[in-house]
């Protein structure tokens, strides 16, 4: 007679992983994601969220598929799970992208002595928000760096003129 009965779960590593999961037809957690379909608002069809954990609200509300009955959603299964949390992934990803490239930005201004690329980092805060305004010449060696308001445009025109009037905080 086997004592294959007596053997804890601890031991089998999918037993183990499967009872931190939910998995059902609506609902679906792992990875640090969950997925849930819900009832569209905006029609008579489905959508699914997709959740970070910790977080709020959904990085990635989409439609989702009706099943065989054309009434009642297809259930969630692993595929669809797994590309849910990669395409969620990714929509986190671009958001963090467009995020940075708002609050930090450079280029390169042609100056008589050669190349100053000029750096402007926004800081969000929530009260007073500021800019900081640098310069760095060709080697990387920083040539000024000052305070600027959050509200200052960089562009080419006024990189120049802030290293032409000899790196002054702009006003």
């Amino acid at each position: 007679m086997s004592d294959q009965h007596d053997t804890p779960d601890f031991f089998d590593s999918d037993a183990a992983d499967d009872d931190a999961l939910v998995q059902e037809p609506r609902l679906w957690q792992g990875n640090g994601w969950t997925a849930r379909v819900i009832k569209n608002e905006d029609d008579e069809g489905w959508a699914v969220a997709m959740i970070k954990d910790g977080e709020p609200e959904p990085a990635l509300v989409g439609p989702w598929t009706m099943g065989r009955d054309k009434k009642n959603p297809k259930p969630l299964d692993t595929n669809a799970f797994h590309t849910l949390v990669k395409t969620a992934k990714e929509v986190l990803r671009r958001h963090e992208q467009q995020l940075h490239a708002q609050l930090h930005k450079s280029l390169y201004v042609g100056m008589d002595g050669g190349q100053v690329k000029v750096t402007l980092d926004i800081v969000p805060d929530d009260d007073h928000p500021y800019a900081l305004l640098s310069a760095h010449d060709d080697e990387g060696n920083e040539l000024a760096k000052v305070r600027a308001p959050a509200s200052f445009k960089l562009s080419s025109s006024s990189a120049a003129a802030w290293i032409e009037g000899g790196y002054r905080k702009p006003s």
